[in-house]
């Protein structure tokens, strides 16, 4: 099986080693070139009946993201639109590549099942104010103010500079829409963002209760085995050692060796389960589907942020290397993210399963033991990590919950 997959490897550093302008080329066109009829809320929030806007918003180092707000079903308007929830998207993999190349979702994430399955339009029709988030480099983000997809400097960031200023501003831009504070709601990559975030007094302050679902944080002690194989063979070093910056799944090259492999026999949900943990309630059978949507680029520097975490036991900012982490934070080591920091009175909930190969149950403990505040607790002994967003029971063994969790508090609080 290793040998296989080392195998792929090989093929597709071959394949994406062709020329970085190339993949650049590739991917520019899938982020820019489109109708302007082509949204978020035009593919996939407008047809299943629920009034969706679009918002673009800027950050502070220049990228231009994508959010969307989405109310109930015409026929429910009646409900009066209730507190604002910001859902924060994390990653999408359907078999072994797809994490290779660290590929993100994007907010359509939520939305990619049934009204009665997706936690997107299950929020709206339980009344709230729901705000989809777009992290820079997604397609339904506006690239930057001056920078292209074919820049490496566009590329330039982990999900460090994703917590730091697009949480931080996506949060900020709600809260002058609504004058309220936010539910915050992650799942994977945007609840390590979530975490990181929330350390900052300023966020937090914007923020009324924040809902984790398969919680990252520490990654030392994750049992994906192909993952752990690919942090041992330094994978995301050689990635940026040939010059390669953006990662971009949805290159033709790439989609080709994809459709090949899992048309050829091999069972890609069987690697999925090598990568995720065993699934308990994911609908394979739509797989296809979610490629129409997923997966979104991300950058090499992001592969190898979280790869350093796995290596190092460590929820830190980005290791430049011993000179330029003097040059830049002024010691030897990257700062790590005090979790202590974030505040005892803010409210957290969280969700964790017993099969998942990535929020490994070891870690979460390790995250709770630097909390100063003692999270609500949701246990899943059968889920791994994609039930979380994508099980078929989601809604009656997790959303409900969570949605429960949100209504103790009431009404928001302005600010």
């Amino acid at each position: 099986m290793e040998m296989r997959v080392l195998v792929v490897v090989v093929t597709v550093l071959s394949l994406s080693a062709t020329s970085s302008s190339a993949i650049a080329t590739s991917s520019s066109s899938y982020l820019r070139l489109r109708s302007p009829n082509d949204t978020l809320c035009a593919q996939l929030i407008l047809p299943a009946g629920y009034p969706c806007t679009e918002h673009k918003i800027q950050t502070k180092d220049g990228y231009l993201l994508g959010l969307q707000r989405v109310s109930s079903q015409v026929k429910n308007l009646r409900i009066q639109r209730g507190p604002p929830v910001l859902l924060l998207h994390g990653f999408f993999m359907s078999c072994m590549v797809l994490y290779l190349f660290n590929m993100q979702q994007a907010g359509d994430a939520w939305f990619l099942d049934s009204p009665q399955q997706s936690l997107g339009f299950i929020l709206a029709d339980q009344g709230f104010d729901v705000w989809v988030g777009n992290v820079r480099g997604t397609f339904w983000s506006h690239g930057h103010i001056s920078l292209s997809e074919k820049d490496k400097a566009f590329w330039d960031w982990s999900w460090e500079d994703m917590a730091m200023y697009d949480l931080a501003e996506m949060v900020h831009c709600i809260n002058s829409v609504t004058d309220t504070k936010v539910f915050v709601v992650g799942h994977s990559q945007g609840t390590i963002m979530s975490l990181a975030a929330l350390t900052q007094p300023n966020v937090a302050a914007m923020v009324k209760a924040a809902a984790l679902l398969a919680p990252i944080s520490y990654l030392d002690h994750i049992t994906a085995t192909l993952v752990l194989r690919m942090v041992s063979v330094h994978l995301d070093q050689m990635i940026l050692a040939m010059g390669i910056h953006q990662l971009n799944f949805r290159s033709d090259i790439l989609l080709n060796l994809l459709d090949s492999l899992c048309d050829s026999g091999v069972d890609c949900v069987d690697w999925l389960t090598s990568i995720t943990g065993k699934n308990c309630c994911f609908n394979d059978s739509r797989v296809d589907f979610y490629f129409n949507y997923e997966p979104h680029p991300s950058s090499a520097k992001n592969l190898r942020h979280y790869f350093q975490m796995i290596r190092k036991g460590t929820f830190s900012q980005y290791d430049y290397g011993v000179f330029e982490n003097l040059k830049i934070y002024g010691q030897l080591k990257p700062p790590a993210f005090e979790l202590s920091q974030i505040p005892k009175s803010l409210p957290l909930w969280m969700a964790y399963g017993g099969k998942d190969a990535l929020a490994d149950v070891t870690d979460l403990q390790h995250t709770l033991a630097n909390l100063e505040s003692k999270p609500e607790l949701l246990y899943l002994e059968n889920y791994g990590h994609l039930d979380f967003l994508l099980s078929t029971k989601a809604n009656e063994d997790i959303f409900s919950n969570m949605i429960g969790f949100f209504r103790s508090f009431g009404k928001s609080d302005t600010l």
